[in-house]
């Protein structure tokens, strides 16, 4: 299945999400497997926001963090003059990851893109960089 997400104004990029037959279709889960940028078009890349919030506090809920990592992320693209729509490229990083986490972070991604899920990457690891930090995510975005 291909969509091409629709851009706000004709002079923004559409990226074209590509989820192949033949392959498990990943977006009940949150992502897909392809997306594809048009040519020319310029491209930003967001650091990775964990679950901190505007003072530096830090929930010890995965849950909570998941939820701030996301609003985050959505204050950077705000930040940069972009959408979640534009949004090609997740990598998120799960400290401890096992299967009870995934519908937290399925619920979180779906929320924030809808039916333009990114391709998207989860990477389990033992620590992140701040003590009590559970999960981060970064963003690669297709500007125009």
């Amino acid at each position: 299945m291909t969509i091409a997400v629709p851009a706000a104004a004709a002079s923004e990029a559409r990226l074209t999400i590509v989820n192949p037959k033949g392959l498990y279709d990943p977006s009940p889960n949150g992502y897909s497997t392809a997306v594809i940028a048009p040519a020319g078009a310029r491209v930003a890349y967001i650091s990775g926001q964990g679950g901190q919030d505007a003072t530096g506090a830090l929930s010890p809920d995965f849950a909570a963090q998941v939820k701030q990592a996301y609003a985050n992320l959505g204050a950077a693209l705000a930040g940069i003059g972009a959408r979640p729509d534009q949004v090609a490229k997740l990598t998120v990083y799960v400290v401890d990851h096992d299967m009870g986490k995934l519908g937290v972070l399925t619920q979180s991604v779906k929320a924030m893109f809808g039916a333009a899920l990114p391709a998207q990457t989860l990477v389990p690891v033992p620590k992140l960089a701040v003590d009590g930090m559970l999960f981060e995510v970064e963003a690669v975005v297709v500007l125009e």
